[in-house]
């Protein structure tokens, strides 16, 4: 997956678990797509400072990822509604149970 894509699901899924500033620093990084010298005037730091804060922002964002997996699943269930959506539209309703069952879990 793109590192850019990945990373904002990263944000919109566990941005409020980072400070203020991390949130920002990563939000006009990723969403705005800022480069480091804007986001750097726009916080009054140094670039150094802007790809540190992002950097650390993103190891704490991976390691919420890994305990609680909710990008992962969530990418796991998009999978599987476009599974069950083809075998709607192909008539299958036997493989739409056992998707739809699973599912609802």
């Amino acid at each position: 997956m793109e590192h850019f894509v990945r990373a904002n699901l990263l944000l919109d899924f566990y941005g409020q678990l980072l400070t203020a500033r991390q949130a920002l620093a990563c939000r006009l990084y990723y969403e705005e797509n800022l480069s480091l010298g804007e986001i750097a005037d726009e916080l009054g730091i140094t670039r150094q400072g802007v790809h540190d804060t992002v950097r650390r922002a993103e190891r704490q964002l991976e390691l919420y990822e890994s305990k609680l997996v909710l990008v992962a699943r969530f990418l796991e269930q998009q999978q599987e509604l476009r599974r069950l959506k083809e075998l709607v539209l192909s008539g299958h309703m036997d493989e739409v149970l056992v998707l739809i069952e699973k599912l609802t879990y």
